[in-house]
Formats: structure tokens, C-alpha cells, sequence
């Protein structure tokens, strides 16, 4: 049986673990040509060595800054030069609330304590890092005439949640971006839409500590919910798509509906 996306080249940012690794692999393993772009280091190098030795052979190592113009144009340069050409850019890279307050789930804290460089920190990741990502890579991909960005979204619940500045509104601010660019790339052939799981999932934003007591109670969501909608949205099952906001717990009604 032929993998949906063979010869489809993409960039995953924040790919080194969480959802962007999980997502990274249910892409190679459709037969994608995946860079996974993460701050160079252990954890990044670690993530390829994984996908390797599980057999995917076109799984490559990206450093990359998502909150520096410089690093970005070196990721650029980088895809240019070792593919001529790129298909889909999944910008997932984030940081989440514990950078602010370690117990932003058991004792959420104000606003005002929130200091500038904490929110200047978190939105230049979450906002500025998806608009220099995106920015970089689609004039290839308005040169081409075609691509896909995907943009990786929370719940409407996590923006409007007591003690969630800054990231709730980094993921507001996120999902006005996106679609902004939706319509900015129409007329180039790009489409640009968002996934997000639909709940808390196991990642690195949470607490360990609260991470075991969710996953006792099974309310935390697995990584690879997105699977099989990222995998939708970098193929092209998805064109002619653009604008949308699809939620992975709720992905096989949607796809239903849209498909009667």
C-alpha cells in the first residue's frame, strides 16, 4: 500500500519531544521527508538517534531558534540547499505557563505578578516565533505556487483560564495570526490552518507532580491524538483547505461532516 506522503518535505519546529515529536513521527512513518527543528542540543540529537534506529531513515536534525530572524534564515538556507524545496511547515514550538509560574495549575497567580521579562519571554516564543518561522519559509513557498502551514492551537478554555497570562493570549494571538495568513497566502496556493488536541495532553508544559495525578484519572491526552490529522493536513486529502481550526479529539466527526 503506498504511504500518503511520500516525496513530501516538512518542517516540524519544537520537534524534539511532546507533540511535535509525535507528530514528526506519524509523518515519517507515512513516508515524509521530516526535518525536526528544535534549539540544537542533547534532547534534539537524542530525538533522531530514536526515529533512526526505529527505521526512519528521513528523519533529519534542524537547529533551529524559532525566536531568532538569523537562526530562522540559517533553517532556510539549510532546506534550500539540501532540498530545493519545501512542503509543509507544522510551526509547534512553544513554551507553556510553568516557565512562569511552576504551579500555574494548583495556585494560578494573578496577572500583575507576571513579570515583563516572563510575558516578553513566553509571547516572543509562542506569537514571534510562528510569524519569523512562517515569515522565513513561505516566499519559497510562494515560489513554488503551492504549500501548507500548519499552526499548532490550544483551547478556547485555555485563553479566557484565571492565572493563564501570558499563554493564553500567546494562543489567542496565535490563532488571529493564523488566520490573517490564511488569507494573505490564498492567492500564492498556500493554505494555512490550525490543529490543536482538544484537552491537556502529556507534555512538558505540565508539572510532573500533576502530571501523574491526571494520568491516574486518565484526563491527560496522548501525543499521538494528532497523528492522524496532521497527517490529513500535510496531505493532499487536505487541499483546497484553509482557514480552519480542527480540533484531534473531535478530527473523525469533522472529517464526516465536511465529506457529506
Amino acid at each position: 500500500m503506498e504511504k500518503a506522503l511520500m516525496d513530501v518535505h516538512i518542517v516540524v519546529t519544537g520537534a524534539s519531544s511532546g507533540l511535535g515529536y509525535a507528530m514528526s513521527e506519524a509523518l515519517l512513518s507515512e513516508g515524509a521527508t521530516v526535518a525536526l527543528a528544535s534549539r540544537p542540543g542533547p534532547k534534539l540529537t537524542e530525538a533522531i538517534i530514536n526515529l533512526k534506529d526505529k527505521g526512519y531513515s528521513t528523519a533529519f536534525e534542524l537547529p533551529l531558534d524559532v525566536r531568532s530572524e538569523g537562526s530562522v534564515e540559517d533553517a532556510v538556507k539549510w532546506v534550500k540547499a539540501e532540498w530545493g524545496k519545501i512542503d509543509v511547515l507544522v510551526n509547534n514550538a512553544g513554551i507553556g505557563m510553568r516557565t512562569v509560574n511552576p504551579k500555574f495549575l494548583t495556585k494560578p497567580q494573578p496577572f500583575f505578578h507576571v513579570s515583563p521579562e516572563e510575558f516578553r519571554n513566553l509571547m516572543d516564543t509562542n506569537v514571534t516565533g510562528y510569524f519569523l518561522t512562517s515569515r522565513g519559509f513561505t516566499p519559497l513557498m510562494a515560489e513554488q505556487g503551492r504549500g501548507k502551514i500548519i499552526n499548532i492551537s490550544m483551547n478556547y478554555e485555555t485563553m479566557k483560564r484565571k492565572g493563564f497570562v501570558p499563554y493564553g493570549p500567546s494562543r489567542a494571538a496565535t490563532e488571529s495570526l493564523s488566520y490573517i495568513m490564511a488569507e494573505d497566502m490564498r492567492e500564492y496556493g498556500v493554505s494555512v490552518n490550525m490543529l490543536l488536541p482538544g484537552g491537556a495532553t502529556v507534555t512538558g508544559m505540565i508539572p510532573d507532580e500533576v502530571k501523574k495525578e491526571l494520568e491516574g484519572k486518565s484526563q491527560l491526552l496522548k501525543p499521538e491524538i494528532m497523528a492522524k490529522p496532521i497527517v490529513f493536513l500535510a496531505s493532499e486529502q487536505s487541499e483546497g483547505i484553509t482557514g480552519e481550526r480542527i480540533v484531534a479529539t473531535e478530527f473523525e466527526s469533522w472529517l464526516k461532516e465536511r465529506r457529506k
